[in-house]
């Protein structure tokens, strides 16, 4: 009992350590932009060590991404085969309306911040495993056509890419729009057109 009362405190511990570290990048975000968010200036404005912030993260990219991921998860039920074409392509889209809600959770300078060409986390290329929602869809479509559910006329690679284009089209739009875009009906509209167009 005592060892997990114990664990559960470093665990706590560890958490809250992230949170502030989050928090501090946050704030410099928000005040002075992408390039002066260094190390340096996080673990400064968090009250943290250089090896407190790597024991937890590996990059500051690292750092953003993990927020993007670690976003509140799908019920799986939503995710279960779907009965037809139509009920995935509404899936696919709660989905995304969910990312959209968390992004602004999240708020448009830290997104704006996120969305830089500087930040290869968005580089599907250079890492190991794509952004949580891409990596939800993904499997879900492959089930649905693994069980001759739905019928795709593009290849799961072509379909993964186009999907993550038009979400990252959409987040961007709203940050340059500084929040004012509707961000959840241009959301729908544009992944809808798209889905109406590749899912049969």
């Amino acid at each position: 009992m005592g060892q997990k009362a114990e664990l559960s405190r470093q665990q706590q511990k560890s958490r809250e350590t992230k949170e502030r570290i989050f928090l501090a990048a946050k704030t410099i975000l928000r005040k002075k932009g992408y390039e002066e968010l260094s190390i340096k200036n996080i673990c400064e404005e968090a009250g943290v060590s250089n090896g407190s912030f790597y024991h937890h993260f590996k990059t500051k990219d690292d750092l953003l991404s993990y927020y993007i991921e670690e976003q509140p998860s799908i019920n799986p039920d939503l995710l279960d085969l779907p009965g037809s074409a139509e009920e995935a392509k509404t899936a696919i889209i709660y989905v995304y309306l969910n990312y959209a809600r968390y992004c602004r959770d999240l708020g448009v300078e830290f997104m704006s911040a996120y969305y830089d060409t500087k930040n290869q986390a968005l580089n599907p290329d250079s890492r190991t495993e794509r952004p949580y929602p891409i990596v939800t869809v993904q499997t879900y479509v492959e089930r649905a056509v693994q069980e001759k559910i739905i019928q795709l006329n593009v290849g799961i690679e072509e379909f993964t890419t186009d999907i993550r284009m038009i979400v990252i089209g959409n987040v961007f739009e709203w940050c340059l729009r500084s929040g004012k875009a509707n961000f959840e009906g241009n959301m729908r509209r544009s992944l809808g057109k798209y889905l109406d167009s590749t899912i049969f």
